[in-house]
């Protein structure tokens, strides 16, 4: 099981934007911190403003902000969002049509870990994070935000 760069770009993004409540973020801003392609965040921002995570303000004066209240996002539905073929094992998925895997016990002994797995997530929320935001790396200058 592992994650994609995706969907660590998106809950980077995600905590940025809400380490700055009081005004609109800039992918700009974003990519410097985390030193991030600008186009990589981009797609990530649209995915997150698409999701229902972000809103989106375009514009000279325009950025983005949360959608929601930090304690509204869970990590779990975060990455069922930017994990769409989320699976345990390759070739897993249904959409594939078929599997290596063709033990109907394996199969449900891995859907139930997956669903385990998404189930902690769902349990924490991003408002979690938001204590620690070094450990996101950024640091105190970038966590308390100066506009660009």
């Amino acid at each position: 099981m592992r994650l994609t760069q995706f969907s660590e770009y998106a809950l980077r993004l995600l905590v940025f934007v809400a380490a700055h409540p009081d005004r609109l973020v800039t992918i700009e801003e974003a990519a410097k911190a985390y030193d991030i392609s600008r186009a990589h965040l981009m797609k990530v921002a649209n995915l997150l403003v698409r999701q229902g995570f972000l809103s989106g303000v375009r514009g000279r004066a325009g950025g983005l902000a949360l959608a929601r209240a930090p304690d509204r996002i869970t990590l779990g539905e975060l990455i069922r969002a930017t994990e769409p073929a989320f699976s345990v094992v390759e070739c897993f998925g249904e959409a594939e049509g078929h599997s290596a895997l063709r033990l109907d016990h394996w199969r449900g002994i891995l859907t139930g870990a997956m669903d385990e797995f998404l189930a902690e997530l769902d349990r924490h929320r991003l408002s979690d994070l938001l204590n620690e935001p070094a450990g996101f790396g950024l640091t105190p200058s970038a966590a308390e935000g100066s506009a660009a």
